[in-house]
């Protein structure tokens, strides 16, 4: 089942607030200036998000040559997210969405479906926003092993 994106390239993001894993809020509005990659992921501390996490850390100085900033945001409690942080010596932020608010509003929210089994999740998907909050590109469906050079990949065609 694919999410519901609401976004068109050049759409304005929906702007969030949101708890990081040290309990700091950071909003969308406090990037203006620098490109954001806004990734999804269901949950801390499992293996594919774990993947995922660390190769973007081990890669983040190829972001910042880009002038870009890497964001993570998951439907985790901000302890839960520090614990992951901590284990993986993960060194960008995590952000908290448990109400998943950040999450509908992306239309990264809704039915999933796993060994036959369809309930409510998040889909793991990436957003790149401009330095203006616009979107520029969207990743998904998304590879875990693989996301970091799609998204650097997808950056240098911009």
């Amino acid at each position: 089942m694919k999410p519901t994106l609401f976004l068109n390239s050049g759409d304005l993001a929906p702007t969030f607030t949101a708890l990081d894993q040290t309990g700091k809020s950071h909003s969308l509005s406090d990037y203006a200036g620098k490109t954001l990659v806004l990734y999804f992921y269901p949950q801390a501390l499992t293996p594919g998000c774990t993947t995922q996490a660390c190769a973007l850390t081990e890669n983040l100085s190829a972001f910042a040559d880009r002038n870009c900033v890497v964001l993570g945001i998951s439907p985790d409690e901000p302890g839960k997210l520090a614990r992951f942080a901590t284990k993986y010596d993960l060194k960008f932020d995590l952000l908290s969405d448990p109400d998943h608010a950040i999450a509908d509003a992306y239309g990264v929210w809704g039915p999933k479906k796993f060994m036959g089994r369809v309930y409510d999740g998040l889909h793991r998907t990436t957003f790149i926003l401009s330095a203006e909050g616009r979107l520029l590109s969207t990743l998904y469906p998304v590879k875990t092993k693989t996301h970091h050079d799609d998204v650097l990949q997808l950056l240098d065609a911009l």
